[in-house]
């Protein structure tokens, strides 16, 4: 009899194991929210995107804990490991973060109502660069190598004009965007890799002077950041769409509350994986990602 119990046990544990993998969304208490470092710093970060993180805590009816994550490797490893259950991040972080875990875009952000944006390459207009041509010997930036727009864009431009980075500049460094304008502004860094959207916002910001700055190289338009959920909780359609929907109501909320995103960010709108596949292409072609 007591076997008998013992199988009863064990069978109820499994059945309750499969509900739980099935119904990922039902069985946990609090959805771990992850963002990229969009702000100079993590405390500035976290205030920004606190709102946001308040605003789906209510759409969704679960607690939701914001975590910054301070790199785009780090958020997409975040998510193939089961520390973050939705994030915020950078197309390139999203296609690592797919083709590892199968995690899942559900969103697009929009910047100036538009779900694209650009990579640029930017100098000080005091060093005589014009172009990508005059960078031979120079001192350049990348950002962290899980970077669309800092790291595989700017790369990937190089790989076709038949450039090695590693020899053709005298020096390459790997740092964040706001470290890059910056050092480009101070003319300790000849030229480096970055986005319209970081640079626009460090003007506003007045951390760095538009005069101070100068964009000698423009790419095609690039899908904008998505919001990505793990595999697990893709699987929850119903959690999705109700995730879909608090996403997309954003726009009509920002009239009421403007906080809720950065400035110039006007809401989102619904995405799938097909979106992403710009950058997909890119990784595939420099090898940087690997066909699974």
């Amino acid at each position: 009899m007591q076997k008998f119990f013992q199988g009863l046990t064990a069978a109820a544990l499994l059945v309750s194991g499969l509900t739980m993998i099935t119904t990922p969304a039902q069985a946990q208490d609090v959805i771990n929210f992850g963002v990229g470092l969009y702000q100079p710093d993590k405390d500035k970060n976290d205030a920004t995107y606190t709102p946001l993180a308040q605003y789906l805590e209510k759409k969704l009816g679960k607690p939701v804990k914001l975590r910054t994550v301070d790199s785009w490797e780090g958020l997409a490893k975040s998510l193939a490991n089961g520390e973050t259950d939705i994030a915020l991040m950078g197309p390139w972080g999203y296609v690592l973060a797919n083709n590892e875990s199968k995690a899942q875009a559900v969103a697009t952000i929009e910047y100036e109502g538009k779900p694209e944006y650009f990579a640029i390459m930017v100098t000080n207009p005091k060093s005589g660069i014009n172009s990508p041509a005059d960078l031979k010997g120079k001192t350049f930036a990348f950002g962290d190598k899980g970077s669309t727009s800092g790291y595989l864009i700017p790369f990937h431009f190089f790989q076709k004009q038949g450039i090695n980075p590693d020899t053709y500049f005298s020096k390459v460094i790997y740092t964040k965007h706001q470290a890059i304008e910056t050092q480009v502004v101070e003319g300790t860094l000849d030229a480096g890799a970055d986005y319209n959207r970081n640079r626009d916002a460090m003007i506003a910001d007045g951390l760095i002077k538009a005069q101070d700055s100068k964009i000698i190289w423009t790419s095609d338009p690039l899908p904008n950041d998505a919001v990505a959920v793990s595999e697990s909780l893709y699987k929850d359609k119903a959690f999705v769409e109700k995730l879909q929907s608090a996403l997309t109501g954003i726009g009509a909320e920002l009239k009421k509350q403007p906080n809720l995103l950065p400035p110039r960010y006007t809401g989102f709108v619904k995405k799938d994986n097909s979106y992403y596949k710009p950058i997909r292409d890119a990784g595939l072609a420099t090898g940087r990602l690997q066909p699974k």
